[in-house]
């Protein structure tokens, strides 16, 4: 699973301490570790090269004490994608090896599947790739509505066409709960990976208007004509938002484990 052929490949877990909804979210601990402890190890299990990339001592300090790797980084980034550039750079500077694909590993994830994040780099081997994400189909009959999901439109290759937390397409002459029996609609799955040129490169962009009024980052991406290659998979990981979430996750442990 940790073979990428000639290709380096790092994963990054951004962390930072605060949080509007969740202060000091990657410390809340799950069945006797810390979230970013299990983030860090089941991202273990698919990449050699694992770092976790934040702002703060009490986040780095619990990272030391399981013996993981960690770099500091600014603590003005407005996203992960911009910390993950920093950390990138930090890493190649320090180790002396050049990345070639860096892997932003959601930090609030705690039981991510190793085989998503192995899935996500496969796609690099074709070599136009520049950027990739992961999708899953939606299900007849599932919510399409909800604005925390986001929902995205392929091209006949599986490139992003574009990301919204609005129900696209939108079904002419159809009711609204026919619609998931009517197209196949896809659901965005927050995993992203990178050629680190093409991470330098997005990272400098401006904000675009298409971000600023989704509110999603990968349409700056988009607008600014990078593709974004998709890969489908049916797993979706728990991911973690609030207190309220986190009591979900652990009572979630015992079936994981």
């Amino acid at each position: 699973m940790k073979t990428f052929g000639r290709y380096s490949v790092t994963g990054i877990i951004p962390a930072r301490y605060a949080s509007t909804r969740f202060p000091g979210k990657p410390l809340a601990e799950i069945g006797g570790k810390t979230m970013i402890q299990r983030v860090y190890e089941q991202a273990s299990k698919a990449l050699d090269n694992v770092y976790v990339a934040t702002d703060d001592v009490r986040i780095s300090d619990a990272i030391k004490g399981f013996g993981g790797r960690f770099v500091m980084t600014s603590p003005v980034h407005q996203s992960g994608t911009d910390r993950c550039a920093e950390a990138a750079t930090r890493i190649s500077e320090e180790s002396g090896k050049e990345i070639d694909i860096v892997v932003n590993i959601q930090g609030d994830e705690p039981f991510i599947r190793p085989e998503l994040i192995s899935l996500l780099v496969s796609c690099f081997r074709d070599r136009s790739v520049e950027i990739a994400t992961l999708i899953r189909k939606v299900e007849p009959g599932e919510d399409l509505t909800n604005p925390a999901h986001p929902k995205v439109l392929l091209d006949v290759a599986g490139n992003a066409i574009y990301f919204s937390r609005a129900v696209i397409p939108f079904i002419r002459d159809a009711e609204m709960n026919k619609w998931t029996t009517l197209h196949q609609y896809y659901k965005h799955i927050g995993l992203y990976a990178y050629r680190s040129s093409a991470l330098s490169k997005i990272t400098a962009l401006p904000k675009s208007l298409l971000e600023k009024a989704e509110a999603l980052e990968q349409n700056r991406w988009l607008e600014n004509g990078f593709r974004i290659r998709t890969a489908l998979t049916e797993w979706e990981s728990v991911c973690i938002d609030t207190p309220e979430d986190l009591e979900k996750a652990r009572q979630f442990l015992s079936d994981f484990e």
